[in-house]
Parts: structure tokens; sequence; C-alpha cells
């Protein structure tokens, strides 16, 4: 993933959205040190940054530990104009739900620009190789093109739109990272045809990916779910992609509920 220079400003705004990222199931608390190494920052800004989040109500700070923790206001913030899958937790609990089933990692990726984004990990029982040394995590990105969720969610593009992000994706590419235009459009229009993709995570990981499209309603952004593998684990994927696709129903139907996945045999 290319590092591209941003203004002072962009920046700013960029490590507050870091600090943000990194609390999640694994990382309750962070020290100003936790978060320096996860993002190669200097410790003095880091501190003074999250000062100034503690300040805005966004971070609690233990004094005994000097330890940082996320406030209420950080967790509602923006969440109350999300669709209700998001708004009301019925998302979260169901990444839940499928990584406790199955045991693999569940990810959720949008799409921003020409690039898809992590917008939920959730580690899985395994831990997964990685091509950069650093593994998986919320806010990470990486080009449309480099994972199947990227596949899934330039399938949900007019046709125009799509073949002319591939063009810009291979112009903009270094030699080594270029591919075959008429190969790629071939991949996006089976998982357009068959809902799911089944393909490489991307993000620096080598693993796998079997992913399904969320419904979505007019006008609401495209997000793909899916469970990440090590590509040596014996999966099948195709199970995978038939536990998503009814959990992913149960989710969304009209009682607004989740049942408790049943374990689906060779899913793990």
């Amino acid at each position: 993933m290319a590092t591209v220079l941003k203004p002072a400003k962009a920046k700013a705004a960029q490590r507050v959205i870091e600090v943000l990222d990194f609390f999640d199931e694994q990382h309750r608390q962070a020290s100003v040190m936790d978060i320096a190494r996860r993002y190669n920052r200097p410790q003095s800004s880091t501190s003074e940054l999250l000062a100034s989040l503690v300040d805005l109500g966004l971070l609690y700070k233990d004094a005994a530990s000097r330890s940082y923790t996320l406030t209420p206001r950080a967790a509602i913030l923006g969440s109350l104009s999300q669709p209700r899958v998001v708004r009301d937790g019925v998302l979260s609990t169901l990444v839940d739900d499928l990584r406790s089933q199955t045991g693999h990692g569940v990810v959720l990726v949008g799409m921003v620009g020409p690039n898809a984004q992590i917008f939920r990990w959730k580690p899985g029982v395994r831990p997964l190789e990685s091509i950069a040394g650093q593994g998986l995590f919320s806010g990470v990105q990486d080009r449309l093109c480099d994972t199947a969720a990227g596949w899934l969610l330039l399938s949900t593009l007019p046709t125009q739109r799509r073949e002319g992000l591939l063009r810009r994706l291979n112009a903009e590419a270094a030699d080594d990272r270029k591919f075959a235009h008429g190969e790629m459009s071939g991949r996006i229009q089976e998982c357009d045809r068959e809902g799911y993709a089944i393909g490489p995570m991307g993000f620096d990981i080598s693993a796998s990916l079997a992913a399904v499209l969320l419904p979505s309603e007019p006008n609401e952004r495209p997000m793909a779910l899916g469970f990440v593998y090590n590509k040596a684990d014996d999966v099948d994927p195709t199970s995978l992609i038939a536990v998503l696709e009814r959990s992913v129903h149960q989710c969304l139907a009209p009682s607004g509920g989740i049942d408790r996945l049943s374990p689906i045999a060779n899913a793990a």
C-alpha cells in the first residue's frame, strides 16, 4: 500500500481517527506508547493528541495507570445517522456470532474512493500470515482490485463507472502492481452474477477471503462481510459463503433480531 503525502491539517485529522480506530475488543485501553508504536508516531505528539481528546470528551484517562479508554461519546458520535444494522448494534453482534461459531476472523469492508477500507476486524482463533509484518486492523486501506472484498464492492457500480475506475487504478499503479484489465473485469462480473467473492484478502495479508455483500437501502454505500482464513487451512469456502448468506438473511429479517448461529459442517 503506497504512502500518500498529506497536508498538515489532513495529517492531524488522520491521527485522531487512528486513535479511535486503535480501540477494539483486544485493545479496550491503551497507553501513549501503544498508539505511538502501532502508527509509528512520536511519543510527544501522541501524548499531546491524547490529552486533547480527553479535553474533548472522547477519551478517559486513568490517573493511576496512565492509560486511556474511549468514552460513550466516542461510540455515539456519528452512529445515530447510520443504517439500523449499524446504529442498533445488529451488525456488530452478527460479526461476534460468526467468529464465535466458526473460529475464523470476520471482516467488514467498505469502499472509500478507489480503495477498500476495513471498517471492522474481528480476529479468528488462528493467527494470519502477514506479508508486510503487520496484521489487520480497522481503518487500513488497500486498492479495490487487490482484495476479493473490493471485487464485490466494484460489482455494485454501474459498468461505465467501474471500467473507468479500473483504468484509473491501472494507470496509477507501479509496473509490478498492474493487472490484466479484461481478466479483472471478468472477475468482477462473476461476483455480480454470483453475489459473493472468494479470493485474496489483500491488505498485505497472505490469506484468503470468502465474502458476501450486505443488502442496503437506496443511497446507502455498499459493504462486504466475510471470513478470513489461511490458505493452508482445510477450509471449504463455499460452506463459509453459505454461513454468511444464511446469517445475513437472519440479521436483516423484518423482526430485526439475530438467531444464534448453529455450527455448520466443514465451515471451520
